[in-house]
């Protein structure tokens, strides 16, 4: 991991401290009021801290997924190109599988689909009621 990559990763660290302080778990979730393909990670992770892997894998069923995807980044330049592009196809896909199910098929407590209650819906809500008016 080089300078720009520590100072990458600094500055996303710093931004979700500033969010988290300001009350804003997830900003996509905040926007949008769509979960984010990680949603509930965090929680996954603070259960599994505790000792309930159960809960960790309701919260999120791919929370350990990060961990093997770290160490491909870490490893990305010593690993074969085709290694590194198949494993974080792999991670990606999973995400995305998961994300998917999760949304639109289950009846997920973790992972919502409310536009109208993301800051965009609620905004764009008011404009057009004002606009009624």
């Amino acid at each position: 991991m080089d300078t720009k990559d520590l100072r990458a990763l600094g500055g996303i660290v710093l931004f979700y401290v500033v969010i988290e302080s300001l009350g804003v778990t997830c900003p996509i979730l905040y926007l949008t009021g769509i979960s984010c393909a990680g949603c509930g990670m965090s929680r996954a992770w603070l259960s599994l801290l505790r000792g309930d892997l159960a809960a960790a894998f309701a919260f999120h069923p791919l929370f350990w997924l990060p961990v093997p995807a770290a160490a491909l980044l870490l490893f990305q330049r010593r690993l074969p190109r085709q290694v590194f592009r198949w494993g974080m196809g792999v991670v990606c896909a999973l995400f995305l599988l998961v994300y998917l199910v999760r949304l639109l098929w289950l009846e997920d407590p973790v992972a919502v689909c409310e536009p109208s209650q993301g800051l965009i819906g609620r905004l764009v809500s008011g404009i057009l009621a004002a606009a009624g008016s």
